[in-house]
């Protein structure tokens, strides 16, 4: 797919207009964010998306439409597993709900932008280096076994601040409390930053982590940078709402992490699979391809879609389930000295 300049141009001039439009908006909140509110935003980002690949499906054809599709839903599943942690952020430097949104914004804008370095990167060792596709399928089944063991998604212990942070702490001054929603303030004539800013670069680099299984798992579905950049962009633009929408709700999603495992482990198979099928490595059948089968576009995003769907079935069926067990009354014990069977005569 052959991506001219200015269609990176206004994809990116887009994305800052509605990021700008959307932290306006932020900083003129007065209430806490509700979840109908939260719903409408997740359903607008989610038509936007659709939006985007119909037109690269009028422009482009079929094909990068449905990578950008499968790359789309991937990437906004996989986002789920950040939504725990950034509820443990959250409590821990305790924001407060008003100004949680734009913490999430913020922290959504400097993820993007480490992403992309990220994907720059992936883009030109995946070039050069088709045989990268064998350490990118190994690594993903190995985060896949790795969730599969985890007795909760997203629970690893207690938040613990990275290097990056104690640096900050170190060189800033740093207020005790919030004030407002400001990140910069200044107080006796000196100028301080307030833990808003701590928080939202805490948001942002927890987020740099989950994007080194992330993006492998994308360039398993398209080796297109342009259509790994969007699929990113849009599923973080998503996050925040659903974040709000389902923030509570989490803790009900009891297969999710069974159902992530089976998407990982799947898009590591289909990349070794196609690196099999593009077999360069000399020691391995002589350097030439292995006849072996290629998964494409469209049975990926199939199985990807499918795992999904019958993860959330299976997790609302669970939970309802164990609601009923709860609400079942139970028949109160016989009082002493009375018989069970003394009425019936």
């Amino acid at each position: 797919m052959s991506v001219p300049l200015w269609l990176w141009i206004a994809t990116l001039g887009g994305l800052a207009l509605v990021f700008a439009v959307d932290l306006i908006v932020v900083n003129r909140r007065t209430q806490e964010v509700t979840i109908g509110e939260a719903a409408r935003w997740v359903v607008c980002y989610a038509f936007c998306a659709l939006a985007f690949a119909g037109g690269l499906w009028w422009f482009a054809g079929a094909q990068p439409a449905g990578q950008f599709l499968a790359g789309y839903i991937t990437e906004y599943s996989l986002s789920v597993d950040n939504l725990f942690v950034f509820l443990v952020i959250m409590s821990t430097f305790r924001v407060p709900r008003l100004y949680q949104h734009k913490v999430l914004l913020v922290g959504v804008v400097l993820a993007l932008l480490m992403r992309g370095g990220f994907i720059v990167v992936g883009s030109l060792v995946v070039s050069r280096f088709s045989a990268v596709f064998f350490v990118f399928g190994a690594f993903l089944i190995y985060t896949a076994g790795k969730l599969l063991r985890s007795p909760e998604l997203g629970q690893d212990g207690p938040f613990q601040e990275n290097g990056l942070i104690r640096l900050v702490r170190k060189v800033l001054p740093v207020t005790e409390s919030y004030h407002g929603s400001s990140s910069v303030v200044r107080l006796g004539g000196r100028r301080m930053v307030t833990p808003m800013l701590i928080v939202m670069i805490v948001i942002g680099t927890t987020d740099l982590l989950f994007a080194l299984d992330s993006i492998p798992a994308i360039f398993g579905l398209t080796t297109e940078p342009f259509l790994v950049f969007a699929a990113n962009a849009f599923a973080l633009m998503g996050l925040r709402q659903l974040y709000f929408l389902i923030g509570g709700l989490l803790d009900r999603l009891v297969h999710l992490s069974a159902g992530l495992a089976c998407v990982l482990g799947f898009i590591g198979v289909k990349l070794i699979l196609e690196a099999l099928h593009t077999n360069e490595l000399p020691f391995l059948n002589g350097g030439r391809p292995l006849p072996v089968p290629v998964i494409g576009t469209a049975m990926s995003l199939a199985v990807v879609a499918s795992i999904l769907v019958a993860t959330v079935g299976a997790s609302v069926a669970k939970a309802t389930l164990c609601a009923k067990s709860r609400q079942e009354p139970v028949e109160p014990a016989p009082e002493q000295g009375e018989s069970v069977g003394a009425d019936r005569r």
